[in-house]
């Protein structure tokens, strides 16, 4: 199984999951990736069986899988990680009352990689009729916050970044997870009446268990139903299931990925066979 250590924390997740594992008769082994995209070429390459998937992961795995005439199975998911939603967010009182009146504004995201922070609400942007960019041509100027570029927006201190440029007047709109919009209120990084959601994406997923192309389906299925199985209620496991926030593991569905999907193609940031063309990104 290969995961992403975008923190400290995923070693104990996996650890913990990997002796579950083989309490239930499983001998699995984890691989930790310092970036997605290797893992994804390690996956369609068969080098490992199992990984987990950021959604533009899954979309990279699923892109790269297709070119060799694969597929990649999705297993199972978070109850978390479903119908989640982006907001492009503003100050309160700020006198923006449209995603039209952003036109001529600065919008602040988060690293060049992450769905939730830039791809997906710079689509929103796209479709009501707005060109986001650096140059001096574009509609809306985006300051972006590269922040665990590799991480495709695991590490969210970007998303942090741009809701404290927010605070501090040094844009007039920044884009961010619906949840890390509420977390960064409870912390602090926000006081809770000083933004207001301007506009939201529709929902989309996010993180999700995929199966190599040529993997055996047997196992990977015996793996997926002991993740699936796995109860909230048992003290063994809540404490990992805490940590990689979850109360419960839901079958993997794919039919919500078509936003980013479309983000992708929009910015050219991977091609349709899932090479990587997005302008200066070095994972």
């Amino acid at each position: 199984m290969g995961a992403v250590a975008y923190d400290p924390k995923v070693v104990t997740i996996w650890e913990g999951f990997r002796q579950h594992l083989r309490a239930e008769g499983l001998e699995t082994d984890y691989v930790l990736y310092s970036n997605y995209e290797r893992q994804s070429e390690d996956l369609v390459a068969g080098r490992i069986d199992l990984a987990w998937c950021s959604p533009l992961a899954w979309v990279r795995s699923r892109r790269l899988a297709a070119a060799g005439g694969g597929t990649v199975r999705p297993l199972f998911m978070r109850d978390t990680d479903r119908d989640l939603r982006s907001a492009v967010v503003i100050r309160s009182g700020s006198g923006i009352g449209s995603v039209g009146d952003l036109r001529g504004r600065r919008v602040a995201v988060g690293a060049v990689d992450s769905p939730q922070a830039t791809l997906l609400p710079l689509s929103l942007l796209r479709a009501a009729g707005l060109q986001p960019g650096t140059d001096a041509g574009s509609d809306v100027h985006v300051l972006r916050f590269d922040v665990g570029v590799g991480l495709h927006g695991d590490h969210i201190g970007g998303e942090r970044d741009a809701a404290i440029a927010l605070r501090e007047g040094k844009v007039d709109a920044a884009c961010m997870s619906d949840s890390n919009l509420l977390l960064f209120s409870r912390e602090g990084t926000v006081p809770g009446d000083a933004l207001t959601v301007l506009t939201s994406t529709q929902p989309y997923d996010h993180c999700i268990m995929a199966g190599a192309p040529q993997g055996d389906p047997a196992a990977a299925d015996a793996v997926s139903g002991a993740f699936l199985a796995m109860a909230y209620s048992d003290p063994r496991l809540r404490g990992l299931l805490d940590l990689e926030g979850l109360t419960r593991w839901l079958p993997g569905r794919t039919d919500h990925f078509a936003a980013l999907e479309k983000a992708v193609d929009e910015t050219g940031f991977y091609d349709r066979d899932g090479r990587i063309h997005a302008a200066g990104y070095r994972p």
